[in-house]
């Protein structure tokens, strides 16, 4: 199979899919060594191959959300013993990135635990948008479902990238999450998409999905009528209380094979390193950015999760001689 030729874009992108699941299991299926040299190459095709973004994630109103993702501490459903907090005051937020700014991050991403923002706070996001890109930071936000006219708010604001995570394949998604469909996500996507933001949408593994869901996953990401330009892989961090808290760990080899898939199916897309790097060694995270991911989120926390340090973070960049992006 010839990976340069699968990813070239059909003239036509509604005719048929760019990837069918049998194209894309072919392709995980393939011997790592090959796999990982095909990501690679890709990789080199499109980025800096010993760069990386580094991000940085606030969660700018914590706990209390109605939706029921059986990952999440921030449910309501669930007893995590996380106390629910008020939207953070503007000035904070603004304050909060250029502390990141400085730490040498050079995107900011915001999330709130909402099923969807209300119309009484966009003004305030607004705001933290605009005070964070006055920083010269690329800005993202994640807060849930949009209506149409907030996508086209945000979008006015100047937002570069809305997140918005399918999670899984749809067909285990029930499996994950109750209070809203499949569809939701993607509708939510297409009016990200139509009012001109970027998108930033991935999924996570460990949540009892198989194989199989998780090439589904990134199948569907890959065959939107564009790709997300913003993939997050994360891994389970399970949360005491939690729908999931009991699921099995994700074998690494298995988790390195999903980021080259994402790679392969994605070539222009940043490949983001995300959730549950604190349960991977050095070595795992080498071999996830030589299958070609090139951003992580440092700092101490991750919303509501324990991250790597930035200073350890710093020291295995250096023993890889990669380059962070402000360093560059």
């Amino acid at each position: 199979m010839s990976v340069q030729e699968t990813t070239t874009k059909p003239a036509d992108p509604t005719a048929i899919p760019r990837w069918t699941l049998e194209r894309a299991r072919a392709l995980y299926g393939m011997p790592f060594n090959d796999l990982l040299f095909e990501a690679q190459t890709i990789h080199r095709a499109y980025f800096d191959p010993n760069r990386v973004q580094l991000s940085r994630l606030l969660n700018i109103k914590t706990g209390g959300c109605p939706e029921d993702c059986g990952y999440c501490s921030q449910s309501s459903h669930f007893a995590t013993g996380l106390k629910a907090s008020k939207l953070m005051e503007v000035e904070q937020v603004v304050a909060e990135a250029r502390k990141a700014k400085e730490s040498g991050a050079t995107r900011y991403c915001m999330g709130a635990a909402w099923r969807s923002p209300k119309d009484r706070d966009m003004a305030a996001i607004v705001d933290m948008v605009q005070g964070v890109k006055a920083l010269g930071m690329e800005t993202c936000m994640t807060l849930g479902m949009l209506s149409p006219d907030q996508a086209e708010t945000l979008a006015a604001a100047g937002l570069d990238y809305y997140n918005h995570n399918i999670d899984t394949s749809e067909r285990f998604y029930p499996e994950v999450v109750t209070t809203r469909r499949f569809a939701d996500r993607l509708e939510t996507l297409d009016r990200v998409r139509q009012a001109g933001i970027k998108v930033c949408c991935g999924g996570i593994l460990g949540l009892g999905e198989t194989v199989d869901d998780r090439i589904d996953m990134l199948v569907t990401l890959a065959n939107l009528p564009e790709p997300p330009e913003s993939v997050p892989i994360n891994m389970l961090i399970r949360i005491p209380g939690a729908k999931l808290a009991e699921t099995g760990a994700v074998d690494p080899i298995e988790f390195v094979r999903v980021v080259a898939l994402a790679r392969l199916l994605m070539p222009q897309s940043h490949v983001r390193l995300t959730a549950g790097r604190t349960a991977m060694s050095d070595e795992m995270q080498a071999l996830c950015f030589f299958a070609g991911a090139n951003s992580i989120f440092i700092g101490d926390t991750l919303l509501t999760a324990a991250n790597p340090g930035e200073s350890q973070d710093a020291k295995l960049l250096r023993r890889l001689g990669l380059t962070a992006d402000a360093d560059a």
